[in-house]
């Protein structure tokens, strides 16, 4: 496996990142997997044998299940991966439950470190653009400084829209 350099961060990523959209059974998500635990289990560990340490997720696959999935996959691992999930998507009705507010990005950080059961996330990601992702940007910088967050950047952005 060849590893590179994660932006600035320091940290040194495998060159396939490991996607976890097929992780869980909720809504949307059941089309392009439904994974379980064992089934993920199984593809986390040949993965990790292959070399991979760089995993991704996103708190709005299958509605926090891929997280929580992966959590429990990479249970006494974790310092041999870099973990990246995301933020920006629906996870409810609830009118306040998506975007780039502040309380959004803030439960949704708080709430994607206790499904994947981690103290810190490598890397969090704005999901995709929409409204102010600048100033979205600029929240997760508070999770940044309070260290559950190693690194913060962009996801699903053309270098156009940037």
């Amino acid at each position: 496996m060849q590893y590179r350099q994660l932006g600035k961060s320091g940290l040194l990523v495998s060159e396939l990142c490991f996607g976890t959209m097929s992780f869980g059974s909720q809504g949307y998500w059941t089309k392009i997997g439904g994974l379980d635990q064992n089934a993920a289990q199984k593809l986390v560990d040949i993965a990790l044998d292959g070399g991979i340490n760089f995993f991704d997720t996103a708190n709005v696959y299958s509605y926090g299940q891929s997280e929580q999935i992966l959590g429990k996959a990479i249970k006494g691992k974790r310092d041999k991966i870099v973990l990246a999930t995301k933020v920006r998507g629906r996870m409810s009705q609830e009118i306040n439950d998506v975007g780039l507010s502040r309380r959004h990005i803030i439960e949704s950080c708080e709430n994607s470190l206790r499904r994947l059961d981690t103290d810190y996330i490598d890397l969090l990601l704005i999901h995709q653009p929409a409204g102010n992702y600048i100033a979205g940007y600029r929240l997760m910088e508070k999770a940044y400084k309070e260290g559950k967050v190693k690194a913060i950047g962009l996801s699903n952005f053309t270098k156009e829209g940037v």
